[in-house]
Order: C-alpha cells, then structure tokens, then sequence
C-alpha cells in the first residue's frame, strides 16, 4: 500500500506562504539581505552603504586590527579546519587557552567551548536534564533553550516574562514533581532588549534549592565593570551556577561556551552530544575569539564598554523624543539606570513593521525586524542595536530616517509611534 501523504506538501501549504510572496513581489522581505562588506557602523549592502542598526558586533571587534590578526596567526598555525570533534581530533592549545581564559574572566572554576552558541545551550541544558527532572523558563528565552529543554524530555514549567511572582509558583510546584530543578533564564533578552530581575530569580532559585543557569550571549562584552555581564552588573556572578555566552555578539567571531563548576564542565566534555558529534570550531574562529577577549579585558575594551552604552542611551532618547514606543532604562539596585545596546522600537502589526523597515532601508538604515514567533502576537518590532563604533552623526542620520519614515508611511501614524 503506498503511503497517501506526502511529506513536502507543508512547504506548498504552509501559513506564512501568502506574505512571503507578497513580501517577496513588492520587495518587502527583510530577511536574507546580502552584505557585501565588513560588519561595521556603516556597511555596503545590495549595493549602496547603509548605517547598521541592526548588527550584534556590539563592541565593533570584528574589524579591530588585532582580532584580525589573531584569526590570521591561527589559521597559519592551524589550517582552515580540524577535520574532527573536540572529543577526537579537534582539540588545540588554542582552544584549551581560550577556556582558561573565559573560566579566569568569568570566575568559574572552567569553562568549555562549543562550536556556536546555540549548540552551547543544546549540549549544557540536554545533557544536565532528563526524564523526571523540571525546567523552568521564562518566555522570552532564546529558541536555542527551548530547543534544548525540549530535546531533554524534563518536564517543562513555563514562566512568564520576567514574572518573578509567576517564577515563585512555578519553583513551589516543581518541589512536588520528584527530580532537579533547573531555572534558565537571559541576562538580556535578545528581541527587547530588557534584563532579568536577577537578584530576585537567584533569592528564589537558592530558597527552593533549584539550580539557575543564565544565557549570557548578548550581555557579555558590554555589561558589569569586567564585561561579563548581566550576573556582574547585579553583583550576583557568584550566586550564579552555570553562565552561557557566545562569540558571535561581542567577541567577534563564532562560538560559544558554558562557564560554571569543574564537576559540570568535566561531565559535559564526555556526555553532551552537541560537543561530542560536531566538529571543532575553525581555528581562526577561536584565535579571534581569543584576541577579542583580551581586548575587552584591557583598558581600550572598558572605553568600548562605556561608548556602546553611551550610544544606546543617545538612541533610546532620540526615539522617545521622537514619539516612537521604546524600551526604558533598567534601575538597577544601587539606584542607577541601564540601557543594553539593544534598543526595540514597538510597532505592533507585522505588516507595518515591515513596511516601516522597508523606509528605513530605502532611506540607507539597516536595521532588525521581529515578527511573531519571534515576539508575541501583535508585538512586532524594530530591533535597533548599536556598535561602540557608530559616531554621532550616524545615530543621527537614523533618528532623521526614522522621523521621515514615519511621517511618509501612509496610514494610521499613530499605530507605530506615541508618547513613551
């Protein structure tokens, strides 16, 4: 008997079909956009340059001569590749160096380093967790984790955004349910750019005696006083169990690593399938990672620090005065406020926001665009992002593109701005 269904009929049918041939006939699709030069405040893209709000090179590292050089002294050491895993063939001095030096950056006893950061979060999260165990996350988390909880068959006790009060129901039902607890959680959330309570997320996780692992990934490198992030700026990096950050953002390059107690690291080399069957990161990758680090650990990465923040604040407000809804600072618990380099403009409809990117673009602004499922139903954004490299006159040829976008799409203004 043949088989009745066939299998690609989802790929003729599926929902998003429509608006990606509409998109795609009247040249809307903001996705998939060819650049054609370095990732810098101002990039050559599709042919004409375009100022970059839309990039996680938050440091501007990816073109520091330094970088650049420590990718070339491992390529020439190493080859353009190691043929293997980790596990077999693929281990170097260098890599071993670099896990050193994250593990001394982030005061862990080790860490590890994955081949890219979504397999960071897949290998930690699958293999610390199994069937009888509970997780918990918040809704906002990265796909790459709830990827991972799913992949671990735990049971799943979901949370919702930054809902701390949610989080301490979820903590008191998961005593009775027989196993580990896991909490996972960003220190930045990657889509609004707003940070987890977390001296309040560690005060639950210690009390009900669960673990709590932090996504690190668009954190590292441009928050806390050393740039290690969001558990720093809290003042809570020790409380913490197990810390996630990636190369891709603000270390230039591509990877990822987990940072966290020497029994844990010791236990992921030899069980977590996402290090053990993919091969190792190119050794250029890591010497950029490498270079990128010490960067940020020198004095020239504090001035990064402090200049990417700066320039988020001058964004942040430049849009509030504007009228568009954007994010608010932070008030951390000494009493300052914080701003992360990514900053999201709320519109609401898809199809505006897409609209509303497509001025932006024509108008030489480059930035993100997130639409459901990557956001909630209704909440479609611009994900804005800026670099320690953008100068003022960059920030304000945007703020100029996005009044002129605005005031030129033609129906219901009101729906993509507001008073703040």
């Amino acid at each position: 008997m043949a088989i009745e269904t066939d299998l690609f009929q989802k790929a003729r049918s599926h929902e998003r079909l429509e608006q990606l041939k509409a998109a795609r006939e009247h040249d809307l699709l903001p996705y998939f956009r060819e650049v054609e030069g370095e990732p810098g405040p101002v990039v050559e893209m599709e042919g004409r340059e375009r100022i970059t709000l839309g990039s996680n090179n938050y440091l501007g590292l990816t073109t520091h001569p330094s970088v650049k050089q420590a990718a070339r002294d491992a390529l020439e050491a190493y080859g353009t590749g190691l043929t293997g895993s980790r596990f077999m063939n693929g281990t170097t001095p260098l890599h071993l160096e670099l896990e050193r030096e994250i593990a001394d950056w982030m005061g862990t006893e080790e860490a590890l380093v994955f081949t890219t950061g979504y397999q960071a979060n897949v290998g930690c999260i699958a293999t610390l967790l199994e069937v009888g165990d509970t997780v918990i996350c918040d809704s906002g988390d990265h796909a790459s984790i709830l990827d991972a909880v799913m992949m671990s068959r735990a049971r799943i006790r979901p949370c919702g955004h930054n809902r701390v009060d949610k989080l301490e129901k979820m903590l008191k039902r998961a005593a009775d349910d027989g196993g580990g607890v896991l909490v996972v959680v960003d220190g930045v959330f990657s889509m609004e750019g707003d940070l987890s309570p977390l001296p309040e997320v560690v005060a639950l996780c210690r009390e009900h005696g669960a673990r709590l692992m932090v996504d690190e990934a668009h954190a590292v490198g441009v928050l806390g006083a050393a740039g290690t992030g969001a558990c720093e700026a809290y003042g809570v990096a020790g409380r913490v169990d197990l810390r996630m950050g990636t190369f891709s953002k603000s270390l230039a390059s591509c990877g990822g690593f987990i940072a966290g107690p020497a029994e844990v690291i010791d236990f992921l080399r030899v069980q977590a399938r996402a290090f053990m069957f993919t091969a190792s990161a190119v050794p250029a990758a890591v010497g950029a990672a490498l270079g990128a680090l010490r960067i940020i650990r020198s004095e020239e990465g504090r001035e990064l620090i402090a200049r990417v923040l700066e320039n988020a604040r001058y964004l942040q407000r430049g849009l509030a005065e504007l009228g568009f809804l954007v994010a608010s600072p932070t008030e951390m618990p000494d009493g300052s406020d914080l701003l992360t380099p990514i900053v999201p403009v709320l519109i609401g409809d898809d199809w505006k926001a897409v609209t509303f990117w497509k001025e932006l673009y024509d108008q030489g602004v480059y930035a993100n665009v997130a639409l459901y499922p990557a956001v909630q139903p209704g909440s479609a954004l611009l994900r804005t992002s800026v670099m320690a490299t953008h100068e003022r006159h960059h920030l304000d040829r945007a703020l100029d593109a996005f009044e002129r976008a605005r005031d030129r799409l033609p129906d219901d203004p009101a729906a993509v701005s507001g008073s703040h």
